[in-house]
């Protein structure tokens, strides 16, 4: 016979090696449940080779068999995806950054391509190839100085690199050239100090009407060495000599416009293509 304060309690609420009342034994099953679910998670992510809340590899073969086809719709979304992976391995992230630049490269997106190109060589400062590349879009944007300075880095790190070796000349002479120009931008043919008539006092006092009188005579000048015959030769003579006689002599009349004659002289030396 059970005392009276434990008449109460069911017969069936024995659990767990304990006698207590049936709603704290479900209780207790309960906790004993949850704490073997919570203790099995770490388990479960072990197993499947995944932290809890990070993002699983990303395969690189669809990007990497993308741009080996040189597929353009497919090759910014994949390796978009590749090089956005935190698990991505650093080769198949630059892989995957080099053919996005290329993408974007063919698009003429040059910021986006120079933008995969420095990632990349900040993964990797020893691409040769790379430096040459964002260099030849640094060129095509007009950034010289950019340019040059990134040709000057495949060199020292390549010295025998063909591609950079000859856009590095080839821009060197461009600078040399553009040098060239602006020393004489807005100057004429002639010396202003000792012009005396006044068609070339208003040449010299312009300088768009001194650079048209310029690329007149290098124009005339080259006519003059391509010329194949002597009668070609004497006809660029007398043509230039009536030209500039008609010049001196029309000017500040009425009805005269200088820049219309010398456009007009321009375009009869170098054809109507301009060569």
């Amino acid at each position: 016979m059970l005392p009276p304060e434990l008449a109460a309690v069911d017969n069936a609420s024995c659990c767990y090696g304990a006698c207590m009342p049936m709603v704290w034994c479900r209780i207790l099953g309960k906790i004993v449940v949850a704490l073997a679910l919570s203790a099995a998670l770490p388990f479960a992510a072990w197993a499947t080779g995944a932290e809890p809340g990070k993002d699983p590899q990303v395969d690189p073969a669809p990007c990497l068999a993308a741009a080996a086809a040189n597929d353009d719709a497919r090759i910014v979304p994949l390796c978009t995806t590749l090089i956005d992976n935190e698990k991505a391995a650093k080769a198949d992230r630059i892989k995957a950054l080099i053919a996005r630049g290329g993408t974007f490269e063919r698009k003429e997106m040059y910021d986006s391509a120079i933008a995969d190109y420095g990632a990349v060589l900040r993964l990797d400062s020893t691409l040769a190839d790379i430096f040459n590349a964002r260099g030849e879009l640094w060129r095509r944007k007009g950034d010289r100085p950019k340019a040059v300075a990134d040709f000057g880095a495949a060199l020292k790190l390549n010295p025998d690199h063909p591609a950079a070796k000859a856009n590095h000349r080839s821009l060197a002479q461009e600078l040399e050239r553009v040098g060239a120009l602006k020393a004489v931008e807005g100057k004429p043919s002639f010396n202003c100090a000792t012009a005396r008539r006044p068609v070339e006092k208003a040449i010299c006092a312009s300088p768009e009407l001194a650079n048209l009188d310029r690329d007149v005579y290098g124009s005339y000048a080259r006519a003059l060495q391509e010329a194949q015959t002597p009668r070609q030769t004497r006809d660029l003579r007398r043509e230039q000599d009536v030209f500039i006689a008609r010049r001196n002599a029309q000017f500040g009349k009425a009805g005269y416009d200088l820049q219309k004659a010398m456009r007009a002289r321009l375009q009869r030396i170098n054809g109507v293509d301009g060569y």
